[in-house]
Formats: structure tokens, C-alpha cells, sequence
């Protein structure tokens, strides 16, 4: 009964809707600027806030927590070695990040000096060696013009392959040439390594300002091997990424756990170190900012369309005085007038809230594409069904809300006085 009296209501407001087409354009109007207003601040602020995002994974480590052994003491402003302190591991990363689930990405870090040289009689270039495992590809920002990083099979292989910089890869490809050589020619070749061979895997594209950088990466699993003999190799860092800038406290938080657990009484032996918490939290306020500030100009956008819509309602309940009279003096319960008026509320958000998606989608396309010319931005339109959806039932909503008033007001005439209303 109740779906029967909702679906007579609705068609009677279409009806309604038809007879008056340019009253329902006028109100559709506002709620279609309202929803494409909408749409467009909600994909372009998803696709700011990914472009931002991106830009603090890869300019800063806001989202890194560093965990290293603590090897010495500082007295009187010489430092002292200690003997006992935690050495980290692969097994050490593996743990840590089974502990820390789809939250963080884990990496175990160490680094040293070490001889490179393009052939056994060549003389040697001396480089930076990063030891390291594939999960720090995100952290390092790694560029390459050829070749790719090491993968988990040639890590726990314990295989003997290198990334080169791209000022080691220039140097060693000219030292026994006499004209100029590309880099990435060196991409499948052989290159020694403290006197070891090395398969060049990669070739890393030179940085601004730092061109003529020697330096290579090789697997954690061979640090040992790769490095002249000395004390930093033998202290390597566990890095640990977390997801998202928000959850970097938790992650923090889970890691000195995993500390407690794994190592006991860690505080003193290990430091665990973050990025200056204010800067953290300014991160985090940007962020939500600028959601909500985004979430206020649609919020006023669809106030504006629901203000249009209540418009249009009180002057067709104006219109239609007599009307309700009649149907009201033949039966009709005010119940039946509040759902006719509640209906055509929602037939006009309804409407609109689809004509308005269609075009708050163009406009956020069209808006990014011109941030991306006139900028070196790389940012888009973020298109997610949640938004869309979230969109079209706030418009609905909204014309529930505005619509509640002129359509009790309707419903609240009396027959006699709506009959006799000129």
C-alpha cells in the first residue's frame, strides 16, 4: 500500500514537472550548479591531495621512522665505541614487517666505501656502496635511464649484481674508451667490485646537482662482501615507511613494540627517530584543511541549489492552493499531499543531481588540464564511484530537507480556506 501510494505521488510530480517545464528547469539549475560544483571540488581536491601527497613521499621523509643501533657514546666530544648493541638482519626486516601488516613498508640499510673499476686491469674508481632490498626502492626515489633495481630472488640469492649512479656509470664507460660512451652501454656488462664481478643491472639518471655522484646499490645480502673493510657496514638501519602521513605515529608506536618484543629493554641501544614532530603536523593540518575547506564551498554550492528548490515549492504550493483543497476535500490525507511535494523535491534533485555529476566530471578534467599546462603540476581529476555516489546522495538529501517545509506547509492547509483561495 504504502509503495503504491509512493509510486502514484512520484508519477503525479513528474506530471507536475512536465507542465511546467521552464519552473523545472529554473530549479533543476541549481541543483545541477550545486552537484557539478560538487563533483568538481571533490575530484579535484582528491586529485590535489594525491599530487601533494606523492610530493612528500618523494621530496621528503616525513613518512619514515629510522631505527638504528646506537654504537657509541658522546663524552666530552669524543665518541666512545660501544661493545654491545643490536645488529640488524634480513630476518630482522622480515619480522618487522609481518608485524606492521599493509601499514609500513621495511627496509634494512647499510652503507660503506668500496672500489669499483670497469675491468681487473682498470684502474679503480672509489664509490658509495648502498646496501640494500627492493622494498627501498620507494624511499630512495630511484630514477633510472636502463636496467631496473635488484628483485627478492637475486637478494636472497646472494647475487652479485649492481645499480650503478649515473656518474659511476659515465666514468667507468669512458675509462677505457676514447670517445664517449653512454652510460646505460654498460646495462647486462661486468664490472668489479672490490675486485669481485658485479652484473650491471641498472642505471640510475643523474640528479640535479649531483651528476658526477659515484655511487652504487647492491643487495643487502652481499654488503659484506661489496664494502672495504670497516665499521659502518657492520651497523645497518631498518627504515621503515609508513603508508600514509597520518599514520606515522601508529607505525612508530607498532615498531618500538616489535623493539620490546624482539629485543627486550631496547631504549638505550637502539634509537628510533622521526621527522620533527611539528613538521609531521603541519603535514597533517595542511591536509585536513584544505578537505574541509573544499567541503565548505560545495557545502554552500548545494545550500544555494536546496534554497532554489524550497523556492520553487512555495510558490507551486502557492499556485496550487485550490488544488490541494480539492483533493484534500475529496480524501486526501496530508499524508498524500506531503509525499506529492516531498516526491517533486526529489524528482528535481534527482534530475539534477545526475546532469550535475555529468558536468562537475567535465569541469574537474577541464580544470586540472589547464592546472597541468600553465604549471609543472602533474595533477588530475581523482574519478572514484564513492564520490560520485556520495554526491548524488547529498543532492537527494538536500532536496528531502528543502523540500520538508513547502511540502507540509501544503499538506497543513485547511480545505475550506484552500477551495475559496483566489
Amino acid at each position: 500500500m504504502a509503495h503504491s501510494i509512493a509510486t502514484s505521488s512520484l508519477r503525479i510530480a513528474l506530471q507536475t514537472l512536465r507542465a511546467n517545464p521552464l519552473r523545472t528547469v529554473l530549479s533543476t539549475l541549481g541543483v545541477v550548479m550545486g552537484v557539478a560544483s560538487l563533483v568538481a571540488v571533490l575530484a579535484i581536491g582528491d586529485g590535489v591531495e594525491e599530487f601533494a601527497r606523492s610530493q612528500l613521499q618523494r621530496t621528503t621523509d616525513l613518512q619514515t621512522v629510522t631505527v638504528a643501533p646506537i654504537t657509541y657514546d658522546l663524552i666530552d666530544h669524543v665518541r666512545v665505541p660501544r661493545s654491545g648493541y643490536p645488529t640488524f638482519t634480513l630476518r630482522d626486516s622480515d619480522s618487522l614487517a609481518t608485524a606492521l601488516s599493509d601499514a609500513a613498508t621495511v627496509s634494512v640499510v647499510a652503507s660503506g666505501n668500496g672500489l669499483v673499476s670497469r675491468t681487473t686491469a682498470s684502474k679503480p674508481r672509489a664509490a658509495s656502496i648502498t646496501a640494500t632490498v627492493p622494498a627501498a626502492a620507494e624511499r630512495l626515489r630511484l630514477g633510472f635511464v636502463a636496467g631496473r633495481l635488484m628483485n627478492d630472488a637475486e637478494l636472497r640469492s646472494n647475487a652479485h649484481v649492481i645499480v650503478l649512479s649515473h656518474g659511476l656509470a659515465a666514468a667507468l664507460a669512458n675509462t677505457d674508451s676514447t670517445s664517449a660512451a653512454s652510460p646505460a652501454a654498460l646495462l647486462g656488462q661486468t664490472v668489479q667490485l672490490q675486485s669481485q664481478p658485479y652484473r650491471v643491472i641498472g642505471v640510475l639518471a643523474a640528479e640535479k646537482g649531483m651528476e658526477e655522484r659515484l655511487a652504487a646499490i647492491v643487495p643487502f645480502t652481499v654488503a659484506r662482501d661489496a664494502t672495504m673493510p670497516s665499521g659502518d657496514v657492520e651497523h645497518p638501519m631498518l627504515l621503515v615507511r609508513a603508508a600514509r602521513v597520518e599514520g606515522v605515529d601508529s607505525v612508530r608506536t607498532r615498531t618500538e613494540r616489535w623493539l620490546s618484543a624482539r629485543y627486550g629493554a631496547w631504549q638505550g641501544k637502539v634509537r628510533v627517530r622521526t621527522e620533527a614532530a611539528s613538521r609531521l603536523k603541519q603535514a597533517s593540518q595542511g591536509i585536513m584543511i584544505f578537505k574541509l575547506a573544499m567541503g565548505s564551498f560545495a557545502a554552500i554550492s548545494l545550500i544555494v541549489g536546496g534554497i532554489g528548490i524550497m523556492n520553487v515549492l512555495l510558490a507551486s504550493v502557492l499556485e496550487r492552493t485550490r488544488e490541494i483543497g480539492v483533493r484534500k476535500a475529496i480524501g486526501a490525507r496530508q499524508r498524500d499531499i506531503l509525499l506529492q511535494f516531498l516526491a517533486e523535491s526529489v524528482a528535481i534533485s534527482g534530475v539534477g543531481s545526475v546532469v550535475g555529476v555529468l558536468a562537475g566530471l567535465v569541469g574537474a578534467f577541464g580544470v586540472t588540464a589547464v592546472m597541468r599546462a600553465k604549471t609543472e603540476a602533474v595533477v588530475f581529476a581523482a574519478f572514484t564511484w564513492p564520490t560520485l555516489l556520495l554526491a548524488t546522495a547529498i543532492a537527494i538529501a538536500i532536496g528531502l530537507a528543502f523540500g520538508t517545509y513547502p511540502a507540509l506547509r501544503a499538506a497543513r492547509l485547511s480545505p475550506i480556506d484552500a477551495i475559496r483561495h483566489e
